[in-house]
Protein backbone atom coordinates (compact mmCIF):
# COMPACT_ATOMS: atom_id res chain seq x y z
CA UNK A 1 0.00 0.00 0.00
CA UNK A 2 2.81 2.38 0.95
CA UNK A 3 4.57 1.72 -2.38
CA UNK A 4 1.35 2.43 -4.27
CA UNK A 5 0.96 5.76 -2.47
CA UNK A 6 4.57 6.72 -3.20
CA UNK A 7 4.15 5.75 -6.86
CA UNK A 8 0.89 7.70 -7.11
CA UNK A 9 2.50 10.77 -5.53
CA UNK A 10 5.46 10.51 -7.92
CA UNK A 11 3.12 10.13 -10.91
CA UNK A 12 1.00 13.10 -9.80
CA UNK A 13 4.16 15.20 -9.41
CA UNK A 14 5.31 14.19 -12.89
CA UNK A 15 1.89 15.08 -14.38
CA UNK A 16 1.91 18.49 -12.67
CA UNK A 17 5.47 19.10 -13.81
CA UNK A 18 4.64 18.13 -17.41
CA UNK A 19 1.58 20.40 -17.33
CA UNK A 20 3.60 23.33 -16.01
CA UNK A 21 6.28 22.77 -18.67
CA UNK A 22 3.71 22.58 -21.48
CA UNK A 23 2.04 25.90 -20.56
CA UNK A 24 3.57 28.96 -22.21
CA UNK A 25 5.11 30.92 -19.30
CA UNK A 26 4.24 34.17 -21.11
CA UNK A 27 0.53 33.36 -20.68
CA UNK A 28 0.88 33.00 -16.93
CA UNK A 29 3.12 36.09 -16.70
CA UNK A 30 0.59 38.24 -18.59
CA UNK A 31 -2.42 37.03 -16.60
CA UNK A 32 -0.52 37.48 -13.33
CA UNK A 33 0.55 41.00 -14.43
CA UNK A 34 -3.04 41.83 -15.31
CA UNK A 35 -4.24 40.85 -11.84
CA UNK A 36 -1.36 42.70 -10.18
CA UNK A 37 -2.55 45.81 -12.07
CA UNK A 38 -6.09 44.93 -11.00
CA UNK A 39 -5.00 45.04 -7.35
CA UNK A 40 -4.39 48.80 -7.78
CA UNK A 41 -8.08 49.17 -8.74
CA UNK A 42 -9.32 48.95 -5.14
CA UNK A 43 -11.99 49.57 -4.30
CA UNK A 44 -13.36 48.80 -7.75
CA UNK A 45 -15.63 51.57 -8.91
CA UNK A 46 -16.85 51.45 -12.49
CA UNK A 47 -14.72 52.75 -15.32
CA UNK A 48 -10.99 52.80 -14.51
CA UNK A 49 -9.44 56.25 -14.88
CA UNK A 50 -6.50 56.98 -17.20
CA UNK A 51 -3.90 56.29 -14.50
CA UNK A 52 -5.34 52.86 -13.73
CA UNK A 53 -5.80 52.05 -17.43
CA UNK A 54 -2.08 52.72 -18.00
CA UNK A 55 -1.27 50.05 -15.38
CA UNK A 56 -3.27 47.53 -17.41
CA UNK A 57 -1.78 48.49 -20.82
CA UNK A 58 1.21 46.08 -20.82
CA UNK A 59 -1.15 43.16 -20.25
CA UNK A 60 -4.25 43.84 -22.39
CA UNK A 61 -4.99 43.51 -26.07
CA UNK A 62 -5.52 46.56 -28.28
CA UNK A 63 -9.22 45.58 -28.54
CA UNK A 64 -9.69 45.54 -24.75
CA UNK A 65 -7.71 48.76 -24.37
CA UNK A 66 -10.00 50.40 -26.95
CA UNK A 67 -13.13 49.25 -25.11
CA UNK A 68 -11.84 50.69 -21.82
CA UNK A 69 -10.78 53.98 -23.44
CA UNK A 70 -14.06 54.29 -25.38
CA UNK A 71 -16.06 53.59 -22.24
CA UNK A 72 -14.18 56.28 -20.31
CA UNK A 73 -14.98 58.83 -23.06
CA UNK A 74 -18.64 57.78 -23.20
CA UNK A 75 -18.87 57.90 -19.38
CA UNK A 76 -17.50 61.46 -19.36
CA UNK A 77 -20.00 62.55 -22.00
CA UNK A 78 -22.83 60.74 -20.16
CA UNK A 79 -22.01 62.51 -16.89
CA UNK A 80 -22.10 65.87 -18.67
CA UNK A 81 -25.40 65.13 -20.43
CA UNK A 82 -27.10 63.81 -17.28
CA UNK A 83 -25.53 66.48 -15.06
CA UNK A 84 -24.66 63.71 -12.62
CA UNK A 85 -28.34 62.93 -11.90
CA UNK A 86 -28.03 59.26 -12.90
CA UNK A 87 -25.71 56.51 -11.71
CA UNK A 88 -22.57 55.82 -13.75
CA UNK A 89 -22.75 53.47 -16.71
CA UNK A 90 -20.92 50.83 -14.69
CA UNK A 91 -20.99 50.62 -10.91
CA UNK A 92 -18.71 48.39 -8.90
CA UNK A 93 -16.18 46.05 -10.47
CA UNK A 94 -16.40 45.44 -14.23
CA UNK A 95 -13.47 42.96 -14.17
CA UNK A 96 -15.19 40.29 -12.04
CA UNK A 97 -18.75 39.06 -11.52
CA UNK A 98 -18.62 40.38 -7.94
CA UNK A 99 -19.73 44.01 -7.39
CA UNK A 100 -17.03 44.43 -4.72
CA UNK A 101 -14.35 42.74 -6.84
CA UNK A 102 -11.77 40.25 -5.65
CA UNK A 103 -9.26 40.48 -2.83
CA UNK A 104 -7.07 37.57 -3.95
CA UNK A 105 -6.38 35.52 -7.04
CA UNK A 106 -4.52 32.40 -8.16
CA UNK A 107 -3.69 31.82 -11.83
CA UNK A 108 -4.48 28.21 -12.71
CA UNK A 109 -4.15 26.11 -15.82
CA UNK A 110 -3.59 27.78 -19.19
CA UNK A 111 -4.08 26.23 -22.60
CA UNK A 112 -3.86 27.43 -26.19
CA UNK A 113 -5.68 26.48 -29.35
CA UNK A 114 -5.94 27.84 -32.89
CA UNK A 115 -8.06 30.80 -31.69
CA UNK A 116 -5.95 31.96 -28.74
CA UNK A 117 -5.48 30.86 -25.17
CA UNK A 118 -7.40 30.61 -21.91
CA UNK A 119 -6.31 30.65 -18.29
CA UNK A 120 -8.44 29.73 -15.32
CA UNK A 121 -8.17 32.20 -12.44
CA UNK A 122 -9.51 31.38 -8.98
CA UNK A 123 -10.69 34.55 -7.25
CA UNK A 124 -11.88 35.29 -3.74
CA UNK A 125 -13.53 38.26 -2.11
CA UNK A 126 -12.96 38.13 1.61
CA UNK A 127 -13.57 41.49 3.25
CA UNK A 128 -15.51 39.82 6.06
CA UNK A 129 -16.07 36.21 7.07
CA UNK A 130 -19.79 36.44 6.34
CA UNK A 131 -19.10 37.80 2.84
CA UNK A 132 -16.47 35.27 1.76
CA UNK A 133 -17.08 34.47 -1.89
CA UNK A 134 -14.97 32.35 -4.27
CA UNK A 135 -15.29 31.65 -8.00
CA UNK A 136 -13.26 30.88 -11.11
CA UNK A 137 -13.16 33.19 -14.12
CA UNK A 138 -11.72 32.26 -17.51
CA UNK A 139 -9.32 34.78 -19.01
CA UNK A 140 -9.14 34.78 -22.82
CA UNK A 141 -5.79 35.72 -24.34
CA UNK A 142 -4.82 36.65 -27.89
CA UNK A 143 -1.40 36.59 -29.48
CA UNK A 144 -0.24 40.09 -30.49
CA UNK A 145 3.05 41.42 -31.87
CA UNK A 146 4.00 42.03 -28.23
CA UNK A 147 3.10 38.47 -27.14
CA UNK A 148 0.05 37.13 -25.29
CA UNK A 149 -2.42 39.75 -24.03
CA UNK A 150 -5.68 39.57 -22.04
CA UNK A 151 -8.55 40.06 -24.48
CA UNK A 152 -11.61 39.20 -22.40
CA UNK A 153 -12.79 37.56 -19.18
CA UNK A 154 -15.67 35.10 -18.91
CA UNK A 155 -17.28 35.63 -15.52
CA UNK A 156 -17.57 32.49 -13.42
CA UNK A 157 -19.79 33.72 -10.59
CA UNK A 158 -23.23 32.16 -10.30
CA UNK A 159 -24.89 34.21 -7.55
CA UNK A 160 -27.82 36.58 -8.03
CA UNK A 161 -26.91 40.13 -8.92
CA UNK A 162 -23.43 39.36 -10.25
CA UNK A 163 -22.08 40.29 -13.67
CA UNK A 164 -22.96 37.69 -16.30
CA UNK A 165 -21.32 36.89 -19.61
CA UNK A 166 -17.97 38.51 -20.31
CA UNK A 167 -16.05 41.69 -19.60
CA UNK A 168 -16.20 42.69 -23.29
CA UNK A 169 -19.99 42.27 -23.30
CA UNK A 170 -20.30 44.37 -20.13
CA UNK A 171 -18.13 47.17 -21.53
CA UNK A 172 -19.84 47.11 -24.94
CA UNK A 173 -23.30 47.23 -23.34
CA UNK A 174 -22.31 50.21 -21.19
CA UNK A 175 -20.88 52.02 -24.23
CA UNK A 176 -24.08 51.40 -26.19
CA UNK A 177 -26.23 52.60 -23.29
CA UNK A 178 -24.16 55.78 -22.93
CA UNK A 179 -24.30 56.42 -26.67
CA UNK A 180 -28.10 56.07 -26.59
CA UNK A 181 -28.34 59.29 -24.58
CA UNK A 182 -29.74 62.11 -26.68
CA UNK A 183 -27.47 65.10 -27.01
Amino acid sequence: MKRALVAAAFLLGAIRSAHAQSADPDMVRVVDGFYRAYESFRPPDGVPNAIIRRRFEPFISPALEKLLTDLAAVQSRYETLTEGRFPPLIEGDPFTPNFDGATSYVVGACSADAHGAHCEVSLTFGAAKDKLRSWTDTVALVRTDAGWRVNDIAYGGTWDGGNRGTLAETLTSAIEHGNDMKQ
